[in-house]
């Protein structure tokens, strides 16, 4: 049984019988107008600015500014879609640099396609489902052309971001005009941990893996894409002493999307339950694959938080440590 179907049902009964507080509705639409806006970067860039004055419940969800680093200008014959995402350039742009850097050092070329755009998740998780099919639709429009030129996949480095990607299939299965371009999306699209069978022989002997990590796996990676221990399999292949925690490895770190804005105590509670086990690890760095993830469990520690795929370019020949 495919729980997740059946949550997206009941999300769309429970909104049109149950009524929501005037200001519940406001901050929900707050969430699913403005997150994939345009104008989210530009007010994300200033609330890093005044990030020291703000309020401990925004600075949390406000990063400390990231340097992005370069993106890398080789050609290769083998290519892959890259969805760059709506929050992530703006929040953590060194995740999708460093992803292009890493692929770059296996001889794969990551596009970004300019024309697409949030993955429409933020819209349809909030019973917006016509806005987020309408961006479903917009990215199956943008990426079109590229799938036609022949890319091996289209790569998702936020595992949010690819559980949905991959549902496009199913969720526009009744449209004709796009049942069969969103199942050929749904099937090219790709975590990036998905990549990293192909990475480890390529990357082998070149990595100064120094650093000791405790992995956590996102909700959306392990759950709902099914994808369970490539990472700390791949990652150890390649030198990492990397680990996951025996204890409640299985249960969501508070994350969950908005969950964490529009439930905060409960949010909290599971992260710095999360925490605990990992911190038991006692690793220099926490990684996981999933920005919301990485941004909340950052919310509670002075231990690093960061993308796998950030460490691993960390730790390739010529990247600053």
């Amino acid at each position: 049984m495919d729980y997740g179907h059946l949550v997206d049902i009941g999300r769309r009964i429970v909104d049109a019988k149950v009524p929501r507080p005037a200001g519940e509705q406001a901050v929900r639409w707050l969430l699913k107008e403005g997150l994939p806006s345009p104008l989210f970067g530009p007010a994300m860039k200033l609330g890093q600015l005044v990030r020291p004055l703000l309020p401990a419940a925004l600075k949390n969800k406000v990063p400390a500014p990231q340097n992005a680093g370069a993106w890398p200008t080789r050609t290769h014959t083998r290519k892959v879609l890259m969805l760059a995402g709506c929050v992530q350039p703006a929040m953590m742009p060194n995740i999708n640099s460093a992803t292009a850097r890493v692929l770059d050092a296996a001889g794969i070329q990551t596009i970004v396609e300019g024309q697409a755009g949030c993955c429409g998740a933020v819209k349809f998780h909030l019973n917006d489902q016509d806005g987020g099919k309408a961006q479903m639709r917009a990215n199956i429009a943008a990426w079109w052309p590229h799938v036609e030129a022949g890319v091996e996949a289209i790569v998702m480095n936020a595992s949010g971001c690819g559980v949905t990607v991959k549902e496009y299939g199913h969720i526009l299965h009744g449209e004709p005009e796009w049942a069969a371009k969103a199942a050929r999306i749904s099937a090219l699209t790709k975590d990036l941990s998905e990549l990293l069978p192909e990475l480890v022989p390529a990357l082998q002997g070149k990595v100064n893996a120094s650093t000791k990590l405790a992995f956590h796996p996102p909700c959306t990676l392990q759950h709902g894409q099914q994808l369970k221990g490539g990472v700390e399999q791949h990652l150890g292949a390649l030198g990492f002493d990397i680990q996951v925690s025996r204890n409640e490895a299985h249960l969501c770190c508070g994350s969950a999307g908005t969950y964490s804005v529009l439930n905060p105590d409960i949010a909290y509670t599971l992260r710095d339950r999360k925490l605990g086990h990992l911190g038991e690890l006692q690793a220099q760095t926490i990684v996981s694959a999933n920005i919301g993830c990485i941004t909340h469990l950052q919310s509670g520690t002075e231990t690093p938080v960061k993308h796998w795929v950030e460490v691993l370019d960390a730790a390739l020949p010529g990247r600053p440590q």
